[in-house]
């Protein structure tokens, strides 16, 4: 029982650092209005192991610090763990219906709640949280909040299913011989 904790706190805590350290090194990326947060593709290693919800809300907490707005370490943060309890449902039943390998075409269902809940929730952190009150020639609250929910949900998008993708390519081979799953 105890290695399978230790296991379980072993593989939540790589994940949260690969997730700070690909934020970090893709920094001018992963905050402000125009964002492709690439270290969100770890959402896919919800269906590989349920230590990947923490690692995942771990990694973003740790993240958001450096982002240097408490509003983004509160709900930047919350909107991760929303994500995350969404998709663990998701990525168990694809598990229980699929089997251990994740194919392609059922990792495009991983992903949706962390798009949806980070295009709906980042924009507010923006506004309010990094006094973000204008984008393009837009100064009206509403077509800010607009045009900025847009462009996370493209950053979402091209983090989850650009890269998403590619990361269960590898974990796929990984798991064959390093026992990722729970």
């Amino acid at each position: 029982m105890k290695n399978k904790t230790t296991l379980f706190i072993t593989k939540a805590a790589v994940i949260a650092a690969i997730y700070a350290v690909l934020s970090l090194l893709t920094y001018q990326f992963s905050y402000l209005e125009i964002q492709c947060r690439v270290a969100e593709a770890l959402c896919m290693t919800l269906f590989y192991t349920p230590a990947g919800a923490f690692g995942v809300a771990i990694g973003c907490l740790i993240t958001n610090i450096f982002g240097g707005s408490w509003i983004d370490m509160v709900f930047g943060t919350l909107a991760t763990v929303i994500a995350v309890v969404l998709t663990l449902p998701i990525a168990r039943a694809i598990r229980k219906m699929h089997g251990p390998k994740l194919s392609i075409k059922h990792s495009l269902l991983i992903p949706i709640p962390t798009v949806i809940v980070n295009a709906i929730i980042i924009p507010f952190v923006l506004y309010f949280g990094y006094g973000i009150t204008e984008m393009g020639s837009q100064t009206a609250m509403v077509s800010v909040l607009g045009l900025m929910a847009f462009s996370v949900f493209a950053g979402e998008v091209i983090s989850c299913y650009v890269f998403g993708p590619l990361l269960v390519m590898v974990l796929n081979r990984i798991d064959k011989s390093v026992k990722l799953s729970d």
